[in-house]
């Protein structure tokens, strides 16, 4: 939830800088590293190898972190959210008692 937040429309520019997009990559190579659960931080570490930090807009770095996102839950048999669905969930839009929420499917791509 945090990294989903801190990269809404209101934190995470549209156009980032190329500090803020070095930040955001920055982060996830700290989280890879700091994560309290040594498996889980390998793992991501697998993930960031496999699927780069994608940071060159708000709407890429959202894109990609549902795509990581949905990468970690596939593994641990998890439901994948829907990912054309995430500025609803997470930032553009208003969603007042939690109206955004969806229930999501085991396909990780359904528009690929």
């Amino acid at each position: 939830m945090l990294l989903h937040t801190i990269n809404s429309s209101k934190s995470f520019p549209d156009e980032p800088t190329r500090q803020q997009k070095r930040d955001a990559k920055e982060l996830m190579a700290l989280l890879s590293r700091i994560y309290p659960c040594k498996e889980c931080a390998e793992h991501f570490k697998e993930v960031l190898k496999a699927n780069p930090v994608q940071a060159g807009s708000q709407a890429e770095f959202s894109q990609w972190l549902c795509y990581v996102h949905n990468v970690v839950n596939r593994s641990l048999g998890k439901t994948i959210f829907p990912c054309q669905r995430v500025n609803a969930r997470w930032g553009k839009l208003d969603c007042p008692d939690r109206a955004c929420d969806l229930e999501g499917s085991n396909d990780i791509m359904p528009n690929r």
